[in-house]
């Protein structure tokens, strides 16, 4: 039995295999138990707390009202070896945060509802592992957020194009994540998030859609699905949805890995929400390893070191100590850092394996490498050899954005951002085939529209990735990689020919230029989706493509995934004040996105799309008063 801290931080161990039940108990809440097999070294399991009828509610709760609880994620975990007896650890709900129910202070609150005595002195708590279920009030920001010094480029809306003059819309994947979770980090702490923080397509793409995946033996990596209907914001626009779905591959079928991790351990490192969090972190990720995997690690503040030489993944226990022993301090020497990392990733490259490095940090590369252009050049040139680099962000007040997804992107890999430990049990346990392990690369779509059935066009998000018509034949142009059972989403706006009036992307009658529609009237085609992707470890591209002809009408009768992406896309277009979501009330706006995400919650055994709803509430709140 433990009593969590006030964040919700607790930790136990189980001295047997098989079967346990997880009990959960919070002041205002309804009991939880959860059957939990200890039949891996972790195992995820998602409860949530459904709060009791006030009747049912303890004087205090009644006095106070309590929030409507996030999901409680809690992860059981331990190695099946003799170097250490299974363990559980608990994780809290899905971020730390600040609010108010129905007008009243939302009080903290710990899982367990026990009272203590004020004489009694306070037990020292084991290792913090997540945040609390109950929204605590938010701690004190440091001084370096308070100054602004997170670092965004400014990201314009794409603009409506004319099929007729440019008839090929052309862009690069994006498989990263980064931009919700830091969007999530602003709203929980009661901020709205810098305009230019918000990437449309990173936020559609962090959540799982229900495309069919490939069969074994098919021909392609991924399957390619599209869907057409009204625009829920403006039904005289049409809504354009593709979905691609990479094959899902059995965590004990994946490939042998050679994981290197490149760790800031720099000054700038220090605060709870960098190094701390990044070992607690990467503890858990140790726990997924197999024997036939590697690990080494490489740290680097005023110079770069190996703290681990290359482990095998059975020896747990010493990958775990050397994280546990890191400390941060001193200066940032990022190039010479990732030098190392690559140099020891090349030594102990795994022919047909998954050879990664893993770069975690605050993005904060002030001494070393003399530019962010050199350290680029370097990082394309170290791609070259197999070795795929993933990048993890951390930390607030001296975030940045735009380094760490340039280094993934070119890199061949993909960024993320860890705002809590909860994120990264997604990134790196849950989603470890999709985040690090590569099965098609230089993935690029090239959309060919009718301009019969479509006046105008415009691409929503992925500003960062678009690329000339002439880059999707050239397979010297790099372009972003799909994961193991990941998933991509992309959304076009469509004005149909008859709308066009008053719409931007407007030119004048073309002198030289003879343009005949007959031949495209004829089709019932609205438009062809082209890809070009490699092999990870290919050079010559592969083309396939998809013709879409259906128009589904009204939005309301399209799938689930369509009706998420169009809320999710929603509420993204209202953080960054778009002015082509429409020039209704920002009121009804805000209702019509949490309609949209609502009405398609799906199965959500994660919590995640609930969240969504909780993180559209407040954003509504902080942008509308």
């Amino acid at each position: 039995r433990q009593i969590t801290d006030r964040r919700g931080f607790f930790q136990f161990d189980v001295k047997r295999e098989g079967n346990i039940t997880l009990r959960v108990i919070a002041s205002g809440y309804q009991t939880q138990r959860k059957k939990v097999s200890l039949n891996r070294s972790i195992v995820s399991v998602m409860i949530r707390l459904k709060a009791k009828p006030k009747t049912e509610r303890s004087q205090v709760a009644e006095a106070e009202d309590v929030a409507p609880a996030p999901p409680l994620s809690v992860s059981i975990g331990g190695a099946r070896s003799s170097e250490m007896a299974p363990s559980a650890m608990g994780i809290g709900g899905l971020g730390s945060s600040s609010g108010r129910a129905k007008g009243k202070k939302v009080r903290r609150a710990s899982v367990k509802a026990r009272r203590r005595s004020k004489k009694r002195p306070r037990r020292r708590r084991p290792t913090q592992i997540a945040t609390s279920p109950i929204r605590p009030k938010p701690s004190p920001r440091p001084s370096s957020e308070e100054a602004g010094q997170d670092e965004y480029r400014k990201i314009d809306d794409n603009p409506y194009k004319d099929p007729r003059v440019e008839p090929l819309s052309t862009f690069s994947i994006d498989v990263d994540t980064a931009s919700y979770a830091n969007m999530r980090r602003f709203i929980q702490s009661g901020r709205v998030p810098p305009v230019d923080a918000v990437r449309i397509e990173e936020m559609i793409n962090y959540f799982d859609y229900q495309y069919h995946a490939p069969k074994e033996g098919d021909q392609h990596p991924f399957t390619v699905h599209t869907e057409l209907a009204e625009a829920p914001w403006n039904p005289e626009h049409k809504l354009l949805h593709i979905g691609l779905q990479g094959r899902k591959i059995d965590s004990d079928k994946l490939p042998p890995s050679n994981f290197v991790f490149l760790l800031d351990v720099s000054g700038s490192m220090r605060g709870p929400d960098r190094l701390p969090l990044l070992k607690q972190a990467l503890t858990l990720l140790s726990g997924t390893l197999r024997p036939q995997d590697k690990v080494s690690i490489v740290v680097y503040a005023g110079a770069a070191g190996l703290v681990l030489p290359p482990t095998p993944g059975s020896k747990r226990r010493e990958i775990i100590e050397a994280f546990s022993k890191l400390s941060a301090g001193g200066s940032t020497a990022g190039g010479a850092g990732i030098k190392l990392a690559y140099q020891i990733a090349r030594e102990n490259f795994i022919k047909g394996g998954n050879n990664r490095v893993i770069l975690a940090t605050d993005g904060d590369f002030n001494v070393g490498v003399s530019s962010q252009a050199e350290l680029v050049r370097m990082i394309e040139e170290q791609r070259k050899s197999g070795v795929f680099l993933t990048v993890l962000g951390l930390g607030r007040g001296n975030y940045r954005s735009d380094t760490m997804s340039e280094l993934a992107k070119r890199g061949n890999g993909n960024h993320a951002y860890i705002d809590s430990i909860l994120e990264a049990q997604k990134v790196l346990v849950k989603e470890m085939g999709g985040t690090l392990f590569t099965i098609a690369k230089d993935v690029k779509l090239q959309i060919e529209f009718n301009p019969a059935k479509v006046g105008r066009y415009r691409l929503i998000g992925y500003q960062s990735r678009l690329l000339a018509a002439e880059d999707f034949s050239d397979d010297k142009k790099d372009a972003g990689e799909l994961g193991a059972g990941h998933s991509v989403t992309a959304l076009y706006e469509i004005i149909p020919p008859g709308a066009v009036k008053g719409a931007g992307g407007q030119v004048d009658q073309l002198k030289y230029q003879q343009r005949s529609d007959a031949s495209a009237s004829e089709s019932d085609e609205w438009l062809t989706v082209k890809l070009r992707y490699k092999k990870p470890d290919g050079d010559k591209s592969t083309l396939l493509t998809h013709p879409h002809k259906a128009d589904r009408g009204d939005w309301r009768e399209a799938s689930e995934d369509y009706r998420f992406s169009a809320g999710v896309a929603s509420f993204a277009m209202l953080l960054r004040d778009s002015k082509l979501l429409g020039s209704g009330p920002k009121a009804s706006q805000w209702d019509m996105a949490r309609e949209l995400v609502k009405g398609a919650m799906g199965q959500d055994d994660q919590g995640y799309r609930h969240e969504l709803l909780d993180l559209i509430d407040r954003g509504r709140k902080l942008k509308l008063k």
